[in-house]
């Protein structure tokens, strides 16, 4: 009995998400080295959108919709942060850009996988029916 497959698109988006958090806190600290905003508000900022990107990653895997909902949103909001930390529009966009790559390269290894599945299954049950040998079993010679 094998456990069931995770989705890729899912794996993917929420390894970035993860990441985006770290970058965010390093980001905070770098507008505290800055003194670009007052240490709470880049205590509460940096806080709330790093939790959102914890959140949103813990829920791709379960309530996917809204997982990617609110990841999406988060790129908004991280590119967003240019306004305070330049260099957050690069990095924002950066990360935005490989949002949508998670989210599309996951959707086709997901669809692949479902393929492969299905012909794993049909090739099994060929098989354990007593259809035609594919692996070349009845031509040894001897």
């Amino acid at each position: 009995m094998s456990r069931p497959t995770r989705s890729a698109r899912a794996l993917f988006t929420a390894t970035l998400l993860f990441s985006e958090s770290l970058v965010v806190l390093f980001a905070g600290l770098v507008g505290y080295g800055l003194r670009l905003l007052p240490v709470p508000t880049l205590l509460w900022g940096g806080g709330a959108l790093a939790l959102w990107a914890i959140v949103a990653g813990v829920l791709v895997r379960r309530s996917p919709r809204v997982g990617y909902v609110l990841g999406s949103l988060l790129q908004l909001a991280l590119v967003a942060t240019g306004v305070v930390l330049g260099m957050m529009y690069a990095v924002g966009a950066v990360f935005a850009v490989l949002w949508l790559v998670c989210l599309r390269v996951g959707g086709q290894v997901d669809a692949e996988r479902v393929v492969r599945e299905r012909e794993e299954r049909e090739h099994r049950e060929r098989a354990a029916g007593g259809g035609p040998a594919v692996s070349g079993e009845g031509t040894r010679a001897g």
